[in-house]
């Protein structure tokens, strides 16, 4: 199993979520997360005063699958959340040794 995480910009959730229900991954993680890659924030102006904004609100999309399905899933990441700007965002695969399922106490794969 792999787990594939995606670091995108919060406006592209939707494109993402349906890339990935299309591939018939139905359970993922999302959580609202903040930082800088090479675009090192941007400055804003509030009330006449600027100020700079070191850390960008992005997203961290989480999901684990088989590892038929990896580059599959990682494609569909990239295609629904580029935009060809900078700060598009990463997606990192790591392994997965075991997954186990609170409820019914599954193992493995059957556990995802």
């Amino acid at each position: 199993m792999k787990k594939l995480e995606a670091i995108i910009k919060p406006f592209k959730l939707e494109e993402v979520r349906e890339s990935l229900l299309d591939l018939g991954l139905e359970c993922m993680t999302i959580s609202e997360v903040k930082g800088f890659g090479r675009q090192k924030g941007h400055t804003e102006i509030y009330r006449d005063s600027e100020y700079v904004v070191d850390f960008l609100p992005k997203l961290k999309i989480e999901v684990v699958v088989i590892d038929e399905m990896i580059n599959s899933a990682v494609q569909a990441v990239v295609k629904a959340a580029r935009t060809g700007r900078i700060g598009d965002g990463k997606v990192f695969v790591t392994d997965v040794e075991q997954a186990f399922r609170i409820r019914t106490e599954e193992a493995g794969a059957r556990a995802v």
